[in-house]
This record gives structure tokens, sequence and C-alpha cells, in this order.
């Protein structure tokens, strides 16, 4: 039963900027959303730059944000109380050229957590359509849970990819999303991945995967970045073989990315952008439920949403993986709101 009428929220000001403030539970606007009880949050490199930065890309903070994206929590009330839940971020139109072509991740209307005018996970409570929720086994945890959104941002780079069975792959930046295109390209039936990863601890686990180490240049039928640096793109290039496909999943700082032009253009490759992702839920949860992907030792600090300056400052120094935050859990207050934070690439 819902008892609670009030939760807390931590709001985005501006960069480095976040306050913790108690707020009202929000109530479902019709019979279709479902009230949400937030019980993980991962922290997205998106999420760091709208941290850092006060924006991603073009859209910049207009009004204090809620963020986060990767969620899954618990239903509270209605007819699917206490049914566990990933949650999909994105609420395409449905309507527009885009979402009739069945690329709704492309729909310019699209509504997103934690972007714009929406807020995102880092809150108790929330309330969103219940399309968009799906039904997590017992055998998916909910940090696992929240994992599932970056797992589909790698499922659709991988089918943008048109890898093919027994072809070579090379991963640029293994954070999350990088391990698991790592782990996806071997089940994809890759016979060779390699890895470029200046973090020895990252490189690490992209070993244990099934990765090697890159070396020479011209290795690779498909190339996926996944840092949004120059240098990872650079990167990317250089082990392209002639004719390969590059995926670009990194988000740049800045929102600009350069490389050399005849570099890309003297191989004749393909450039592809990634945005976000199609409906993949559903096949990331069967990878994930099958134990086809390895989701858990992602990992590598948990903090309560009373310490989401820390949690996102973790994030930012990448001394670890993933960082994720339980709302649910009872900590400390926030402090020292305004701390400046220091990126590393």
């Amino acid at each position: 039963m819902m008892t609670e009428v009030s939760m807390r929220v931590a709001r985005l000001h501006g960069a480095g900027d976040v306050r913790l403030q108690d707020e009202d539970v929000p109530v479902p606007a019709s019979g279709t959303d479902r009230l949400v009880e937030v019980r993980s949050v991962g922290i997205c490199g998106s999420d760091l730059h709208w941290f850092t930065e006060g924006g991603i890309g073009d859209a910049v903070v207009d009004r204090p944000l809620v963020l986060g994206h990767e969620m899954a929590g618990v239903i509270r009330g209605g007819p699917d109380d206490g049914v566990r839940v990933a949650i999909d971020p994105a609420i395409p139109c449905g309507v527009c050229e885009p979402c009739r072509d069945g690329y709704g991740n492309l729909c310019p209307d699209v509504v997103f957590a934690g972007h714009g005018a929406c807020d995102g996970g880092l809150r108790q409570f929330l309330t969103w359509p219940a399309e968009r929720l799906h039904p997590l086994p017992d055998s998916i945890s909910d940090d696992d849970g929240a994992l599932l959104e970056p797992l589909g941002v790698a499922l659709h780079a991988l089918d943008l990819s048109h890898l093919r069975m027994a072809s070579t792959v090379a991963v640029v930046g293994c954070g999350p999303i990088g391990l698991l295109l790592v782990q996806l390209a071997r089940r994809h039936g890759a016979t060779r991945v390699v890895a470029a990863e200046p973090l020895p601890h990252r490189m690490a686990l992209a070993e244990k995967f099934g990765a090697e180490a890159a070396g020479a240049e011209n290795v690779a039928d498909v190339v996926f970045e996944v840092s949004g640096s120059d240098a990872a793109v650079e990167t990317a290039l250089r082990l392209a073989k002639p004719g390969a496909r590059v995926v670009l999943v990194g988000i740049p700082d800045g929102d600009r990315t350069t490389f050399s032009a005849a570099l890309g253009r003297r191989k004749g490759l393909t450039l592809v952008m990634v945005r976000r992702m199609g409906e993949v839920y559903p096949r990331a949860i069967d990878l994930v439920a099958r134990g086809l992907v390895d989701l858990t030792p992602l990992v590598s600090d948990v903090f309560g949403l009373g310490e989401v300056t820390t949690a996102l400052a973790t994030a930012a120094a990448r001394t670890g993986m993933k960082v994720v935050v339980h709302p649910a859990q009872k900590t400390a207050e926030l402090t020292d709101t305004t701390a400046p934070v220091t990126t590393t690439s």
C-alpha cells in the first residue's frame, strides 16, 4: 500500500550544482500511467555532460532538472502493484514519420527522462506510461535492470553495425557500453575483438570479457567508438580496415567531433551515428535472463540519493566502472553541492 506523500528529489540547477529537496509524490495522470518507486539509477556519460557542462549538445539547463535515465524500480499501487520493472526512458510521439517508419529513437518530439522538460530518475518516485515499463524476472537485480538501458544502446549500435559472422571487431573506449559491445560482438560470432582503452582497470575487464589489446592498424571489419573524444575517433579510423564500418556511439564534449578526412576517405569508411536506441528492451532482458550478457561486474560504486554529488563526481573521475544511485536508500543529507568537479578522459 502506497502511503508516502512526500519524497526526496535531486535537482540540477547548473553545472556542478545539485540540490536535494522535498517534493510531493507525483500522482499518475491517467489510467495508462503508473507510479514507480525508483530503486536503481545508473549514472551515464550524458548525465556527466549535464553535470559538468550544464548541458549536452545544444540543450542547456533552463530549469532545475532531475537527471537519470538508466532506471529500474517497482510499481506502487494500481493493477500492477509490486511488479518490478525496467523503465524505458524514451516516450516517442508515435505519429511522426520517423515513428511510423519504426525509428522512435529519432522522433523529433520524443520525451526523454532527465533531458529538457522531463525529469529523470534521481528521485524516490516517478510516474511513467505503463507501456514503457518492462517487467523484470526475479533473476535480474534492480541494478542490472537499470543497466538494461546502456545494454539497449549497445544492442542498437550492434544492429547499426551490420556485423557479420566471423568478422573482426574493435571497440575504442571500454566504459560500460564499450564493455557490453565486447560481450555482444563475441556472442554475435566475431572471431576477434580488440579493445583500445587507456585506463588499466577498464582494459582488464575488457580482456576478461574476451577482448585483446589493440595494436596495429587495419585490423577490424567493424569499429565501435564509445568515448566521444577526437583522439578516440582517430584511433577508431586507424583500426578500421579499408571499406570498414565505424559506428560512433560516444557523445563529444562541446558538441563537436574532428578527425582526419584523408584517413577516412582513403579507406572508404562508412561512418554511422548512434542516437539512443530502438525498441530493444525485450531483447536486452532476454539476453540477461538467459545469462548471455553479464551486467553485474559493471557496477563498481553504489550511493544513496543524499550522496548524489559524490556519485556524479565519482563517475566523472572514471576511477571505477558504472556508478549507481539507490534513491530509496536512507542516507545522509546532500552536502557540498557546489564543489568543483574535474573530469578525466
